[in-house]
């Protein structure tokens, strides 16, 4: 069975846990997204403005990926497809990225959130999601950077 970041994150100590908990704050999301790519950029802000609850933390990972290199995830990996970090520590990525978000915002967000989640929509999603990750990764120029030429 596959352990959940915050599982593997519990079991640390000392100043291993002063790493944790700067990474999680009980009452936020964080949201790591690509600031440089205009439509991401467009979302996200549409996001944060209907976000009344103030309960994302988002963090643009083409400035800044510190966060994601403590959980193991390349700076190209972040730039292919979102990743967003729950109130329980574990980390999700793309199509399940959105769905936390959705289902965390008010209006209709959360029942798109149920609704993409159901089989086979959920699965169609993902296989949609991944196509046009691929394909947006790919036309950036700055998303062609080599893993081995990544901040480390």
């Amino acid at each position: 069975k596959q352990k959940t970041a915050y599982a593997m994150l519990r079991s640390l100590v000392g100043s291993e846990m002063c790493i944790r908990d700067s990474l999680m704050d009980v009452n936020t999301i964080k949201v790591y997204f690509d600031g440089n790519c205009g439509l991401c950029s467009k979302e996200i802000s549409y996001y944060k403005r209907i976000d009344k609850k103030n309960t994302f933390d988002w963090v643009n990972i083409y400035n800044d990926d510190t966060d994601l290199k403590k959980f193991g995830i390349t700076k190209s990996e972040a730039l292919m497809e979102l990743h967003a970090l729950d109130k329980d520590g574990k980390m999700h990525k793309g199509v399940d990225s959105f769905i936390l978000i959705w289902k965390n915002l008010s209006l209709f967000w959360p029942i798109l959130g149920i609704v993409v989640s159901f089989f086979p929509i959920y699965i169609i999603a993902k296989f949609v999601y991944k196509k046009f990750a691929i394909h947006r990764f790919n036309k950036l120029g700055y998303c062609n950077i080599k893993p081995t030429n990544l901040s480390k």
